[in-house]
Formats: structure tokens, sequence, C-alpha cells
């Protein structure tokens, strides 16, 4: 029976590096403050992504179909 990689095709052993170099890098005190912001980030990112969604939804029921445009041959008529 063979173990499944974790996450992005990394083992155990390289996540283990990853997570020691990110706490020797930036210290565990600032860890939780990195992640809060990431995590403000991306609900920003979501509330302005929705928001635009629900902007052009709007604007697509408002605006009537355009009529085409008479050709000259219909003016005088």
């Amino acid at each position: 029976m063979q173990i499944q990689e974790a996450i992005f095709g990394l083992g155990t052993p390289e996540v283990i590096v990853i997570v020691v170099v990110i706490l020797i890098f930036f210290g565990g005190k600032r860890i939780p403050e990195l992640m809060r912001g990431i995590g403000q980030g991306v609900r920003e990112f979501n509330a302005a992504k929705s928001n635009l969604k629900q902007e052009i939804e709007e604007g697509m029921k408002d605006k009537p179909a355009t009529p085409a445009k008479e050709t000259t041959e219909e003016k005088k008529a």
C-alpha cells in the first residue's frame, strides 16, 4: 500500500520542511497576522467580485433590447 501525496504532489517531509522554513522566516508571532491579512484580502476580493457580478446582471435587466436602425429604404417608404 502506497501513501498518497499531500499537497501539490509534496510528501510529508517536504511539507514539514516548508513549515519550518516559514516559522524561521516569519516567526511564530507574525504568522497569525499574516494569515489574518491574507484572509481579509480574500474576503475583499470575493465581495468586489460578487458586487461586480450583481451590477452587470442588474445592468442587463435594466436595458431594453435596442431596435435595429432604420435603413434609408425604410425611411423613404
